[in-house]
């Protein structure tokens, strides 16, 4: 096919060996390609090289000249007079060797993906200028038969700049003079030849919403951060300090007012109010539903498409920068939900992304999930682990993020996960473990914690799997911690139980400690338990609205005396009572009511008794910190246990009732002979409680009770759990 004609069908898959600075018959030729211009002159900034007006060798746009070898030696400028006008533009085709750069490198490192491919900036002296400034582009398209970059620079007209393919399957091609706010996508035929819908950058640091969802030259090299302290703070080690985590879906914790012309709170709004709420209420960390970027509102950021590009539902990168910047000068940590299981089939995403499976499993029965109905990454492939493992660092990397929170674990492990027999493929050896997806866990788990080790990884995995949050050399998957869904399972199962009906069902509130200490656990009461008909966490309990709110207390401080860090779904700290709409804000106005105002103390008060004993904290996740009092106690529906300091020195005994029914002069075993002073009490009036009489002070006895050499009597309250805190000298 005759060149003008591949150019014109944008077919053409090596434009560096036909445009540019090309060889002639014994001469330098610069070749020059642009869909509708009438006349083209090429200049130099050297006046002592004169400018020469191009010969046009066809209609539809190509043009050559002559040229000496001064001139084919410096950069060369056109000016291309079209009907609507002249442009002038420096020729990209006349810089192959800085197209090429991103490809000698990407495959060294993991984190070199993002520093490399995708749109970056770059500044660089060739071909005897002082200094040439644009956009390199670079994009992974192996079974591809063309790929363009379009855009507002060029009308979105995939003719005007064919990319070069490379023996790695990237495309490249570096354009001069772009700059950051740039839109881009790129246009790609498939093996035959048939156009694609237009692909946005699988490693774009921005995007637009629909109906573009263009990609943003962006620049990560501008943003000024101040959090140079807490970068210090957070190397402390996070296994023996408290972690209260504040779950938040930015898009429906609170909606602007009426005087605010936007859907949502912008990263700079929530700036201001969440992290002043969140820093009142006394958690450490905020944990955000998935940030990068998704097409569908519906699906929470949980059906990623852009995974390298914070949401622009809220504002830019830069925005969103600022907003990590303010948790970490507050004392903040932030953690976000991370999905490397699977990816949705929109367009402009990676699914068939150059018509063959380039990031998804062919075989659907490997590459498709049952229940989210979306494409699963090829765990198996070299350029595919890149990109994942890639991605988490470049969270880490480039918005300092405290913690990555790794989505549907479970559904990575298993082969079978959501499928029936004969709707799944079994490893080499038979079985139902995808080898795959466990090597890049670990792989990804030792890459971040190789480069930010003062950083964590979190599983939201649902199995016994063993040793999710062991090393990788001790046989472990590598995360840091586990979410206990067991725990959350059993316990909002015994907690949803009439009172009258829990003696029956004990074992759900006590069985968590069986394996409690196999994993360094989250307590998680999480977004997904509030929604799709499951109801809020206090519409979950029995009872009259007096009993719910009791009940919600109660389980409130049972979590926090319990073994393991916290987390709780923004809304459960004020009693919301409708289920969690993602298209709503949470009901705010119920603060006006003591009921919920009541709620909202409690867990600040919790907050600020658990983050400042460290009985409660220092030994989350080794038994030293634990015993039991009674677990045994099915009868009267009471369970009892001390928690103690690494140093043995403070314990704090806690004691929940689950029942209605007061239990006045209750004896509890106590290991010393010394004063018990009440900490926190759910019950207590001001948290909307009975204020039944509890006593402040209690001493001890030489008594043996629960297999300790003394004892006390306490009274407890109506569905209420109380912390007891005894300083041992």
């Amino acid at each position: 096919m005759h060149l003008a004609q591949q150019l014109e069908q944008v077919l053409s898959s090596h434009p560096f060996s036909q445009l540019g600075v090309v060889e002639g018959e014994g001469t330098k030729l610069i070749r020059v390609w642009r869909p509708g211009a009438n006349a083209i002159t090429a200049s130099w900034e050297d006046p002592a090289l004169k400018s020469i007006a191009m010969t046009a060798l066809t209609q539809s746009g190509l043009f050559e000249a002559e040229v000496s070898a001064q001139q084919a030696e410096a950069v060369y400028r056109l000016d291309v007079e079209t009907d609507n006008g002249t442009a002038c533009y420096i020729d990209p085709y006349q810089f192959d060797e800085q197209a090429f750069h991103a490809v000698h490198y990407i495959d060294a490192k993991p984190e070199n993906l993002y520093q490399q491919a995708g749109a970056q900036l770059v500044n660089f002296s060739a071909r005897g200028a002082k200094s040439v400034t644009g956009v390199r582009f670079c994009v992974f398209a192996p079974n591809a038969k063309s790929v363009s970059l379009i855009g507002d620079f060029n009308q979105w007209d995939g003719r005007c700049h064919p990319m070069q393919k490379t023996s790695m399957g990237y495309w490249v091609l570096f354009v001069p003079e772009l700059k950051k706010g740039e839109r881009y996508k790129y246009q790609l035929k498939d093996a035959s030849g048939h156009e694609l819908p237009h692909k946005a950058d699988p490693l774009g640091f921005s995007a637009e919403q629909y109906p573009s969802h263009a990609s943003i030259i962006y620049n990560h090299d501008t943003y000024q951060w101040n959090d140079e302290l807490w970068l210090q703070q957070r190397k402390k080690d996070k296994y023996v300090n408290p972690m209260s985590i504040y779950e938040v879906h930015l898009g429906s914790w609170k909606r602007p007012g009426l005087d605010v012309d936007a859907r949502y709170l912008s990263y700079r709004m929530l700036a201001d109010d969440l992290i002043s709420y969140v820093s009142e209420m006394g958690y450490t960390h905020v944990e955000l539903l998935p940030i990068s970027e998704f097409p569908f509102d519906g699906s929470w950021g949980y059906q990623p498409v852009g995974m390298f590009a914070p949401t622009s539902r809220f504002g830019d990168p830069d925005d969103f920068k600022y907003f990590v910047d303010r948790c970490h000068q507050a004392g903040i940590g932030v953690i976000i939900d991370w999905v490397p299981a699977h990816f949705p089939e929109d367009g402009h995403g990676l699914a068939r992304f150059d018509g063959s499976c380039v990031y998804e499993y062919e075989d659907p029965r490997k590459g498709w999930h049952p229940d989210w109905n979306s494409c699963i990454y090829d765990f198996g492939k070299d350029t595919v682990r890149q990109f994942l493992v890639a991605n988490a660092l470049y969270w880490l990397d480039k918005f300092h993020i405290d913690g990555l929170r790794v989505d549907a674990v479970a559904s990575m492990l298993y082969l079978d996960y959501s499928r029936n027999d004969g709707e799944w493929i079994p490893n080499v050896d038979g079985g139902n473990e995808n080898y795959e997806a466990i090597s890049l866990l670990k792989w990804m788990n030792e890459e971040v914690y190789g480069r930010f080790p003062d950083t964590m990884t979190i599983a939201e995995e649902s199995t016994s799997f063993p040793k999710v949050s062991r090393p990788v050399f001790e046989g472990g998957l590598g995360f840091g911690f586990k979410w206990n869904m067991g725990w959350m399972h059993d316990s909002l199962h015994y907690i949803a139980k009439d009172p009258a009906y829990r003696h029956y069902h004990h074992n759900d509130i006590t069985f968590s400690m069986v394996y409690a200490f196999d994993e360094n656990f989250v307590l998680p009461i999480s977004h997904d338990e509030v929604v799709h008909g499951k109801g809020s966490l206090i519409r979950k309990m029995p009872g009259d609205e007096w009993q719910q709110t009791a009940n919600l207390r109660a389980y409130a401080g049972f979590m926090y005396g319990h073994p393991g860090k916290k987390l709780n779904f923004m809304g459960n700290e004020i009693g919301q009572s409708s289920e969690w709409n993602h298209d709503s804000s949470i009901d705010w106005h119920l603060l006006n009511y003591e009921r919920h105002s009541g709620i909202q103390l409690l867990y600040k008060a919790l907050n600020e008794l658990y983050t400042s004993t460290p009985a409660l904290f220092e030994q989350d996740h080794v038994s030293d910190g634990f015993a039991w009092l009674d677990h045994n106690n099915a009868e009267q529906s009471v369970v009892s246990f001390v928690r103690l300091s690494k140093n043995k020195k403070q314990k704090v005994y806690v004691i929940s009732n689950f029942t209605p029914i007061p239990r006045e002069h209750y004896r509890i075993g106590v290991d010393d002979a010394y004063q018990l002073s009440l900490a926190l009490n759910t019950d207590d009036s001001k948290f909307w409680g009975s204020g039944y009489q509890v006593k402040q002070c209690v001493e001890t006895e030489l008594l043996p009770w629960n297999e300790r050499p003394n004892s006390a009597l306490i009274h407890l309250p109506p569905l209420a759990t109380l912390f007891y805190i005894a300083n041992v000298e």
